[in-house]
């Protein structure tokens, strides 16, 4: 039993690191990867390191294992501004 207790820290561990620069299907699927590392038992393990159902995490499984292509980009396209800095654009207005 200690050894999935040690799985668990570690992941625990990991988990809280990277979790607040991902999404919420990006961390499925993170939980999903690991889960399916680490074999049977490994959806109870990972749910108990990351404190979400056991539930989520087969989501992730299940997306994972449907292959779906990925989003691609994480903002919407057109989001860079043209022409100088705000700071400057500022600037020139007054």
């Amino acid at each position: 039993m200690g050894g999935k207790e040690e799985v668990s820290q570690v992941l625990a561990a990991k988990f809280a690191v990277i979790f607040p620069h991902l999404d919420e299907r990006q961390r499925r699927l993170l939980m999903a990867a690991e889960a399916r590392a680490l074999g049977h038992g490994g959806i109870r393990v990972v749910a108990r390191a990351a404190g979400v159902r056991e539930a989520t995490v087969s989501l992730g499984v299940d997306e994972l294992e449907a292959g779906a292509e990925p989003l691609g980009r994480a903002r919407r396209p057109g989001g860079a501004a043209s022409g100088p800095p705000m700071w400057i654009r500022g600037c020139a207005r007054r």
